[in-house]
């Protein structure tokens, strides 16, 4: 397991070398990266997230892009969060939805969930994320089940992005029809992971870190990690221990689809403010790292990001875009009922970006055209 993994990892010595690469090493990684000439290694990524690469930013671009080219080809899909609640039990110091703040609390029914997915539906989407905070009783697994269930018919793409459940609570909920889990370790350091999660479900490190694992066996297809940019004060320990985490798990769960995102801290009823601003260029340069340290991962971008950076982003390394987004619960129907976990920068319609890539020569793809669990059924044995 990569929880086992980890600790051997030396991410300080990583991280050092990361700020002492010489332009030498980044030219190493770069033509790994670009002649294919097998994986890349730590040490690589490290290169790739130095001063020295930095440097060579629009370079870096230019191959990241025809990597991701090569790889996915002019298709990024389109996906929006649906919040079904803001109610919490834990007390993450950086989150608008901890159980400690005085917010306006929401939670949707089933009923009201299948409303707002209606919606969204009726937009053009067929990815959707559901999306709550952590209340094992408001927000449990027969919950999840049933909004599950009476999405399924509707939505090609049901994916969840709530508190870590067991294996055998994800079978339940793949057997439900659910395609896709995700899970953001925040910060693989656990001293500063202990710090920032000081009470609740997820203050449990090992527990989140081994979550992906066992979403992955109980057949989940699509498999989401993240870091948020702006807990630890060092920003290349953090992309390269979510590299390592990638890398890792793209091997063991070899049938599912592994996704990388870097959310940065947004301004929040929390108002936690980031150890470390990491500026739009240092922000670029990690996902052009991550682009050709892991080839074949997707690359979330949310609307916490900026319109501008979204759009040069679109057309370099990332093949997941939300939009037309709200972090609220009913937000798409009936806003202002519940506290949003997050402000929005890139306020854009789903029309609007979707136009945007299709005047940048690219394809916006609001549902496949064969879902990975129709895929998977289609693979199973006749009987």
């Amino acid at each position: 397991m990569f929880a086992s993994l980890l600790p051997t990892l030396d991410l300080a010595s990583l991280a050092g070398h990361a700020r002492q690469a010489s332009d030498a090493e980044v030219t190493v990684a770069l033509r790994r990266a670009e002649g294919g000439h097998g994986r890349l290694e730590l040490s690589d990524l490290a290169a790739l997230l130095s001063p020295a690469a930095a440097r060579r930013l629009e370079e870096t671009a230019q191959v990241a892009r025809t990597v991701t080219l090569q790889r996915f080809g002019r298709v990024i899909r389109l996906f929006a969060p649906l919040y079904c609640s803001n109610h919490c039990l834990s007390s993450c110091v950086y989150c608008g939805f901890a159980r400690s703040l005085t917010i306006a609390r929401r939670s949707l029914t089933v009923d009201e969930v299948e409303a707002e997915a209606r919606l969204l539906v009726a937009r053009g989407f067929g990815h959707l994320l559901l999306v709550a905070g952590e209340h094992r009783s408001v927000v449990s697994p027969d919950y999840l089940v049933a909004c599950v269930r009476r999405l399924r018919p509707l939505v090609p793409s049901l994916s969840i992005e709530t508190q870590t459940w067991d294996f055998a609570t994800y079978q339940r909920l793949v057997a439900a029809g659910l395609e896709g889990v995700v899970h953001y370790q925040e910060t693989y350091d656990r001293c500063r992971y202990e710090q920032v999660h000081p009470a609740g479900w997820k203050r449990n490190f090992e527990r989140r870190l081994a979550a992906m694992e066992e979403a992955g066996r109980a057949g989940a297809r699509r498999l989401g990690l993240g870091v948020l940019l702006g807990l630890s004060a060092d920003w290349r320990a953090e992309l390269l221990a979510l590299g390592a985490h990638a890398a890792y798990l793209t091997r063991v769960a070899w049938r599912s689809e592994v996704t990388v995102s870097l959310p940065r801290i947004a301004p929040s009823a929390a108002a936690f403010r980031p150890v470390v601003v990491v500026s739009d260029r240092e922000y670029t340069q990690a996902m052009i790292a991550l682009r050709l340290f892991e080839p074949t991962a997707g690359i979330v971008l949310s609307t916490r990001e900026s319109p501008a950076l979204r759009d040069g982003l679109a057309r370099i390394a990332v093949t997941h875009l939300s939009a037309g987004s709200s972090t609220e619960p009913g937000g798409y129907r009936t806003p202002g009922g519940g506290e949003e976990q997050f402000a929005v920068a890139d306020e854009r319609s789903a029309d609007d970006v979707a136009a945007m890539l299709a005047a940048a020569g690219y394809e916006p793809v609001f549902r496949d055209a064969f879902p990975l669990y129709q895929v998977a059924d289609e693979a199973r044995p006749r009987q």
